[in-house]
């Protein structure tokens, strides 16, 4: 785990209870900050809560589903009352959706996926940047993917909505790029965690490996450790970048 230092911060992670979102609360609560471990999954969030609170680290857990506005206002909220302000978000919940060609895609799983893995990047900003603010500034990372900047078959609700994500990350870094708050977003390639061990079987993760000229699926610690770099003071003159972690894959 590569050290930074997070002393005296803030941070919100959401999609915490698990994968990229878990690695990256553990390595800031490591790092020495106050975390709230936010997600959807009551289970998976209290279980990083009591891991990182049982090896020394401070962290709350709030059940948070990012769709609704009111729900991630109540998140801020909790943070800068439990801890007195807020430092550094990292806005990673996300769902994959349907697999369907555009022309025969599900209106639900679009609306869902636009629900989630956009706006949710939008109400994770527009409450946090306030509370920033007042804390004398920060830094958010929202998790894209490499579909924010190539497409995937079968994929169009995640594929435009990580698109938006890209987008609406530079378009925050420049509103905000004199007033103390860095915005950033980061997109990992095809990652080995429990989402997709759990959706696809021992062929299809081959397949997936082989998409990358590296020739193999990445890590959740592996895109932790570039979150934590672009969180983290040692980042001071990043805002509005848009980094990849993905194996060579958009290199192809």
């Amino acid at each position: 785990m590569t050290d930074y230092n997070y002393k005296d911060k803030v941070a919100i992670v959401t999609g915490a209870g698990s994968g990229i979102g878990q690695a990256c609360a553990v390595l800031m609560a490591a790092a020495g900050a106050k975390v709230v471990v936010a997600d959807f999954d009551e289970g998976g969030g209290n279980r990083v809560t009591d891991a990182i609170n049982d090896s020394g680290g401070t962290a709350s857990f709030f059940k948070v589903d990012v769709a609704k506005a009111d729900q991630v206002e109540a998140m801020v909220k909790h943070t800068v009352a439990t801890y007195g302000g807020l430092h550094v978000a990292v806005n990673n919940a996300g769902i994959g959706g349907a697999q369907a060609l555009t022309g025969e895609y599900p209106l639900d799983s679009w609306q869902r996926v636009i629900d989630v893995n956009l706006s949710g990047v939008f109400y994770g900003m527009r409450y946090e940047i306030p509370a920033m603010l007042e804390s004398g500034g920060g830094s958010i990372v929202n998790m894209a993917s490499i579909l924010g900047s190539v497409g995937f078959a079968n994929a169009s609700a995640y594929v435009a909505a990580k698109h938006g994500v890209v987008g609406l990350s530079k378009n925050a870094a420049l509103e905000y790029a004199s007033s103390g708050v860095r915005v950033n977003s980061v997109g990992p390639a095809f990652i080995q965690t429990p989402l997709l061990e759990k959706n696809l079987d021992e062929e299809m993760l081959g397949a997936l490996s082989g998409l990358h000229p590296i020739q193999r699926l990445g890590t959740s610690d592996e895109v932790a450790n570039l979150v934590g770099f672009l969180c983290s003071d040692d980042a001071s003159f990043c805002t509005g970048g848009y980094y990849l972690v993905d194996g060579g894959y958009t290199s192809q």
